[in-house]
């Protein structure tokens, strides 16, 4: 299999980043309108709030604690540390996994206090939250660590990597619809944090295919080019 040339793998992130910021960015102006909540996020708060068994709860605190904290770090540091071929590039990969993280949850913050959001009615909430509701920091944090475990399995290639991916994007997904169940996000939140993911995700991607050295990016990309990939080399 043929790698994608640098400059097409970063027109490509980048294409798919801005798209994700544009739909991001209309997706603000409509949730801040009049300050009221959207019909969808009334009718799936409300229907949240009617059907919360003992269990189902106990199962979406459990799995909405992955989201945040120290679980989204060490999924990106496992990243990086796959990614990479030899130590060096192992290192360089779980730094450049962390600060794509932590770079897009401050720039989450200031995002978040800029549009103010109010949460949903604190009643109807079945976990701790703070600060603004919009976009929600438990979909955002989960949607970048699943995106980048996602591309570093693409770029490794291992067998059962489509299952693989499956998992890890179920997980991002399912975080986030956590926040609407616990009643501490409205639906549109959580839509917001996994378009700022894709958006932050594909800036970065795009930066990496543009500006990390050459040998770098060759180096950790090798393996995707399989056995063909070797042979042309050394044709």
């Amino acid at each position: 299999m043929r790698l994608p040339r640098r400059g097409n793998t970063a027109d490509l992130a980048g294409g798919v980043g801005l798209g994700a910021w544009a739909a991001f960015a209309v997706l603000a102006l409509v949730v801040v309108g009049d300050g009221a909540p959207l019909s969808v996020d009334s009718t799936l708060l409300s229907w949240s709030v009617g059907h919360r068994p003992e269990v189902a709860v106990a199962v979406a605190r459990g799995l909405t604690a992955t989201g945040t904290g120290a679980f989204p770090y060490l999924f990106v540091v496992v990243a990086g540390l796959v990614v990479g071929r030899t130590a060096r590039q192992r290192v360089v990969a779980a730094a450049l996994c962390v600060t794509c993280l932590a770079a897009g949850q401050m720039v989450r913050y200031g995002v978040l206090e800029l549009i103010a959001r109010p949460r949903p009615p604190r009643e109807d909430w079945l976990t701790h939250a703070s600060r603004w509701s919009f976009p929600s920091g438990h979909a955002t944090t989960s949607a970048l660590a699943a995106g980048l475990v996602i591309v570093a399995i693409a770029v490794r290639a291992p067998r059962g990597r489509t299952a693989i991916c499956l998992v890890v994007g179920c997980w991002g997904a399912l975080v986030g619809l956590t926040r609407v169940y616990l009643g501490v996000h409205w639906f549109t939140d959580v839509i917001g944090g996994w378009l700022f993911a894709v958006g932050w995700l594909g800036v970065c991607l795009c930066a990496a295919a543009r500006w990390l050295p050459a040998r770098l990016v060759t180096g950790l990309t090798a393996a995707a080019g399989g056995p063909a990939h070797e042979r042309s080399h050394s044709a």
